[in-house]
């Protein structure tokens, strides 16, 4: 079943080297193989693998393939053994018809690196057809008077086998007037003849029956039979004669249907229908010569009824015959040999072996990516092909006879251009030239050469403080040239600390969009600016990055009030300002010194003094410095003791604000110096109305002093008799050697039956003096007041640190700072009163506030206590 050859020319070597120049492998022989038609599909044909020299774990990794369309249909090539094999059924007569030798091109392409195998594959004859006569039941009409050794054409049996196993005798059945000879053609055709060996006598046998049996020449021989009748006529002597026995003519393929090749003419000497002569084939013309050609019977003429093909058949041999009217007719032959001649009809061919497609972008230049062959099916200058390619491609080719390759000329881009429209376009050398054009579209892959950039040099975001977490700071955006996977993108942020924390704590980005988020809350005071470094990668296969810096400026919120550091407000008594009463206008009291920890507008300050202050019209507050300027000289009514309570507002947007007061005590010892008796009374000698009026008024003061202090005492002994249900509370302190003239230290809570703070007694205890002060709260008043009333009538001073001066007669009201429900209220703590006798069952055992009331902790005695509940601040001031 194989068959193997190779032909090793002398010049073998340079063709290869010319082979190895354009890029290919080649084998340097011609590799022969043959099979038997009919074979079982997977039959064996060769081993190419080992013809071909190439080891069988190679072929998968080298894509072993047959490349031409015809090797494709009939063979496969089995990649785990190198065999080629049978995968169509094989029918030679079908494939080759009739033809001497049937032998099929087979092309094998190998991969890495790109070689192309030529290969021949025989196809056996097999002697599956038997002989068959056209006819199988045929007449012959023979006049008696044919003379002996006359021959009679007999139609040849056909076998679509060939060589060996094509016909190869005839046989005849035994008869006393026939014998058979066979003729043979120059091409190995049998043409059977009828020999008469006997005259013919029509009165003793009028017809003769013949058996023509036909044998190919197969083991085992196959046979055809064809039953011949012959009758005998009577005498027509005379049978017509061609002028010729052999017609020759020339004629082009393109000749157009219809035309007249030529009029052929018999001749019959005979009269009447005996020497009327038609015109009909021979029983030797095939039938595809009957498809081309035409005859006229009457005429002779022979005309063109099918398109000639040069390609196809070049020659061709028609067999005419003329018969005359008589009985029996006669009839002569003669043959017409029609040679076709070449026209340039056919357009050359370009037949793709292989292609590379896609191409990578980065593929070098001179890389195979395409094999393909031009054939064109004229002959002479008509079927002389070139090769050219459309300009502009970074394309070449690269011949060889009719080999071609398609190479890379140049590097590669697929950002610049992804898909190349190559032109190959064949012409023949025919008159006029025929061209044919194959299209090819390549398609160039991408590689990851290309990095993402970013569509900004640096990124800005402006956040303002006090965000809520997950706000949107702003979109970084990148592209990438590149295509898939190697333009997908994905952000990160690049690690570092800030503020001993990793920077991922305060910003997160969205790793496919882009999307920059805060994590936190963020506070202008702490952070203004804070830089991120955002890198972007893309997917390909190794990944390229850039990156970006973000600046994320915190932008101020006015959430910060101002803050007082002068006068600071940290003890629970603050020192007056002492300004004698002497000062002229614009004299400088105080200066409020003030902070903002915002920034910007937020943080301007400005100052103005509230008309909760005791004298407003007094003095007046620099917008700007915050100082505290009297506004105009003192007058004897002017209160000794003005609080003044200073504004402090931002330029925020609300602005906030804080307060500070400062309490001024007007100082008259500038006037106690400056006053002397012996000019009192020079001036009173000189003015005697003026010293009149002082005496009466000191008459008068104290007069009015003493009662007061007398009134005070009696009504403050007889209240502490009934402090049980007493709205008010008072104590009395007289002087003691002792320092602690209290026996609790708790403060006092009077307290109504629903667990409201019906009063609260809260005394001082200066260091150097007993003298203390009842603070008396009534729960009947709806302004939430504290009255504070006169001293008790003992020599006492307050302490230095107090910084109210409170008048030597009257009340003084306050009114309390109001927070709301919830506040709280903070009384300065010295050592209470005792408790009031009967106020246990309200407040406690020894002063522990009821249920319902503020809990004072452990340990507050002389220290600020919270009370909550009235939503009260209250401070206490004493004057020395």
């Amino acid at each position: 079943m194989e068959s193997v050859s190779l032909q090793r020319p002398a010049w073998k070597w340079q063709v290869l080297s010319l082979f190895l120049l354009c890029g290919w492998g080649w084998v340097s022989g011609q590799i022969h193989y043959s099979v038997v038609e009919e074979s079982e599909l997977g039959t064996v044909v060769g081993n190419v693998a080992r013809d071909l020299g190439l080891k069988v774990e190679e072929l998968p990794g080298r894509r072993l393939r047959l490349g031409s369309e015809e090797s494709l249909r009939y063979f496969a090539v089995r990649l785990d053994s190198g065999t080629l094999v049978v995968s169509q059924r094989l029918d030679r007569e079908r494939l080759c018809g009739a033809a001497a030798s049937c032998v099929l091109s087979v092309q094998v392409v190998a991969e890495n690196p790109l070689q192309l195998f030529r290969l021949e594959v025989e196809i056996l004859d097999l002697n599956d057809n038997s002989p068959s006569f056209p006819t199988a039941h045929r007449t012959l009409r023979i006049a008696e008077s044919a003379t002996v050794a006359a021959r009679f054409p007999l139609e040849s049996a056909q076998d679509p086998d060939v060589g060996t196993n094509a016909v190869s005798s005839y046989r005849l059945s035994p008869n006393s007037h026939f014998s058979l000879d066979v003729k043979q053609q120059p091409d190995g055709k049998l043409f059977p003849e009828l020999v008469l060996e006997r005259a013919l006598d029509r009165e003793e046998q009028p017809e003769l029956q013949l058996v023509l049996t036909a044998v190919d020449g197969g083991s085992p021989a196959r046979s055809g039979t064809a039953e011949i009748t012959v009758q005998v006529l009577d005498v027509n002597d005379n049978a017509p004669i061609f002028d010729r026995t052999t017609y020759k003519v020339k004629v082009p393929e393109n000749t157009p249907v219809g035309a007249v090749l030529l009029r052929v003419n018999a001749s019959d000497p005979d009269e009447g229908p005996n020497g009327e002569t038609q015109y009909s084939f021979g029983v030797h013309t095939s039938d595809s010569v009957r498809r081309l050609f035409t005859l006229d019977p009457h005429t002779g003429e022979v005309r063109v009824s099918g398109a000639l093909d040069f390609e196809e058949s070049r020659f061709y041999e028609i067999y005419l015959r003329a018969h005359d009217g008589g009985v029996p007719e006669m009839e002569g032959n003669c043959v017409l040999q029609v040679q076709v001649e070449d026209a340039n009809d056919n357009p050359p061919e370009v037949l793709l072996t292989s292609l590379l497609n896609p191409v990578p972008e980065d593929t070098p230049p001179e890389t195979v990516v395409g094999l393909f062959n031009v054939r064109d099916r004229d002959s002479g200058a008509n079927g002389e092909v070139s090769l050219e390619i459309s300009p502009d491609v970074p394309f070449a080719i690269r011949s060889l006879q009719n080999h071609f390759s398609l190479v890379t000329q140049k590097s590669l881009d697929r950002e610049s251009t992804s898909q190349y429209a190559v032109e190959l376009i064949a012409q023949d050398g025919g008159s006029p030239a025929l061209t044919t054009t194959l299209t090819l579209l390549l398609n160039i892959s991408d590689v990851n050469d290309n990095p993402p950039r970013f569509s900004q040099p640096s990124y800005d975001a402006f956040l303002q403080e006090n965000n809520p977490p997950g706000s949107l700071l702003c979109t970084v955006s990148a592209s990438d040239p590149d295509d898939g996977d190697n333009s997908r993108l994905v952000y990160t942020i690049e690690s570092g600390q800030v503020q001993d924390a990793p920077i991922s704590s305060f910003v997160h980005i969205n790793p496919d969009n882009g999307n920059l988020y805060a994590q936190r809350t963020f506070d202008f005071e702490l952070l203004q600016v804070l830089p991120v470094s955002v890198v972007v990668r893309d997917s390909g296969s190794p990944p390229l990055y850039a990156n970006v810096t973000v600046y994320i400026f915190v932008l101020d919120q006015n959430d910060h009030p101002p803050t007082i550091l002068h006068p600071a407000s940290d003890s629970d008594v603050l020192a007056p300002q002492r300004v004698p009463l002497s000062a002229p206008p614009g004299y400088l009291v105080a200066k409020v010194t003030a902070v903002d920890a915002d920034a910007g507008h937020n943080a301007w300050l400005s100052y103005r003094l509230l008309p909760q202050s005791t004298d407003p019209s007094l003095f007046h507050v620099s917008l700007y410095t915050g100082e505290v300027r009297t506004a105009r000289a003192f007058q004897d009514s002017d209160m000794a003791v003005q609080q003044l309570v200073v504004q402090v507002t931002d330029n925020g947007e609300p602005p906030l604000s804080t307060t500070a007061t400062i309490t001024v005590a007007l100082e008259e010892a500038a006037l106690e110096e400056s006053f002397k008796p012996q000019d009192f009374l020079a001036g009173a000698k000189d003015k005697p109305d003026l010293t009149f009026y002082l005496i009466i008024a000191l008459a008068a003061v104290s007069t009015v002093a003493l009662a007061t202090v007398t009134l005070l005492a009696a009504r403050c002994l007889r209240r502490r008799g009934r402090a049980a249900v007493s709205p008010y509370c008072c104590c009395w302190l007289s002087e003691s050697p002792s320092r602690d003239f209290c026996k609790h230290s708790s403060p006092k809570l009077q307290l109504s039956s629903d667990g409201t703070l019906k009063y609260m007694e809260v005394t001082l205890r200066p260091t150097d003096s007993p003298s203390r002060y009842s603070t008396c709260f009534s729960p009947g008043s709806e302004r939430s007041d504290f009255t504070f009333l006169r001293p008790c009538p003992t020599p006492a001073t307050l302490p230095r640190e107090s910084g109210v001066f409170l008048p030597a007669a009257g009340t003084l009201r306050e009114r309390a700072q109001v927070s709301g429900p919830g506040a709280s209220v903070r009384p300065a703590l010295g050592r209470e009163c005792p408790p009031v006798p009967g106020a246990s069952s309200r407040a406690g055992r020894s002063g522990v506030p009821a249920a319902g009331s503020p809990r004072r902790p452990p340990g507050a005695a002389g220290a600020e206590w919270r009370q909550r509940g009235r939503g009260l601040r209250v401070r206490i001031l004493g004057r020395r």
